[in-house]
């Protein structure tokens, strides 16, 4: 299992480092520059080029950025005061995590739930309804459940802010976060039922767990102990990419709530063409889903033994 991490690893540097030197490249396509002022004549873009470093040909910018990089410097922001990328984003960075973090826990935690009900009440009009919100969930955008409960939860009952920031008689700050964060959870849920549901139906006609229940264990055992273990393996598959695109996913939330977060600054940053902050998110991006990527095939080995007998493949 070690030796199967380390090369997931490697592999993870060299995936990071492919993405790296394509954003980098891919962003100087971007149509117009970053100093569009009319204000400005030609002199002085001239001096604001030399003072970037984009006077340089695009070889020699690529190295320098890369060096960079690897120093943990992300390069400096053409339209924020000259501020360092890497402290843009560690100001930026903890709304988003707020917002994906509970979005992810309370969509886990919920879906798992409307799965194993929709499982042991399979055919009935419980398993029905959990199919239809499922599907639901899926198929409507998380943007449009965010202007639902904008306009209903927040504007017409006034029950939460309508958008960050907002007081509503509370001194309570993380009120602000409720409604983004369930507008984000409804494709976890709905993601999480489904495969919970389709894969506890097939464990529970499985042999074992028919000799589980011979043995006179209880409902509640055989289903947790036995049966929902064996099932978490396809979900947890599917929670790596969906933990991602929580923090990918919120961009248009963010604008819908006004969070001041990654999705936030991103939108803008390609609005200006803030070459560097456009650069230093996509690499913040990339880096976090390739490491819930390795978390998700290490935890593989931890719920199946079996994975670990066989050496990790």
């Amino acid at each position: 299992m070690f030796r199967y991490v380390m090369k997931r690893i490697m592999y993870m540097f060299i995936t990071l480092f492919v993405v790296i030197s394509v954003t980098f490249f891919l962003v100087r396509l971007l149509p117009g520059t970053p100093f569009n002022d009319q204000k400005l004549n030609a002199q002085q873009i001239e001096k604001l080029e030399a003072q970037y470093g984009l006077d340089k040909p695009v070889p020699v910018q690529y190295l320098k950025y890369l060096t960079g990089v690897f120093q943990g410097k992300l390069g400096t922001s053409f339209k924020n005061a000259n501020q360092k990328v890497e402290d843009i984003i560690k100001i930026r960075i903890g709304p988003s995590a707020m917002l994906g973090a509970q979005s992810l826990v309370f969509g886990t935690i919920v879906g798992l739930a409307l799965g194993i009900v929709a499982a042991l009440k399979r055919n009935t009009i419980w398993d029905y309804l959990c199919t239809i919100l499922s599907v639901v969930g899926v198929s409507v955008p998380s943007f449009v459940f965010a202007a639902t409960l904008q306009l209903y939860i927040a504007s017409k009952m006034s029950l939460l802010p309508i958008t960050w920031g907002v007081p509503l008689g509370s001194d309570f700050r993380y009120v602000w976060t409720v409604l983004p964060s369930l507008a984000l959870s409804f494709f976890t849920i709905s993601n999480v039922a489904r495969f919970t549901r389709t894969e506890l139906v097939e464990v529970l006609n499985s042999d074992y767990i028919v000799t589980a229940k011979a043995k006179g264990l209880s409902k509640a055992t055989v289903i947790l102990k036995h049966a929902l273990r064996n099932a978490l393996i396809p979900v947890i598959t599917v929670l790596g990419p969906l933990a991602a695109g929580l923090l990918t996913g919120s961009l248009v939330v963010e604008k819908v709530f006004a969070v001041p977060g990654i999705g936030d600054l991103l939108v803008n940053a390609i609005n200006t063409n803030d070459l560097f902050v456009i650069s230093g998110v996509a690499i913040l991006y990339s880096a976090f889903y390739i490491v819930v990527i390795l978390i998700v095939d290490i935890l593989y080995g931890v719920i199946d033994p079996r994975i670990r007998l066989a050496g990790g493949n």
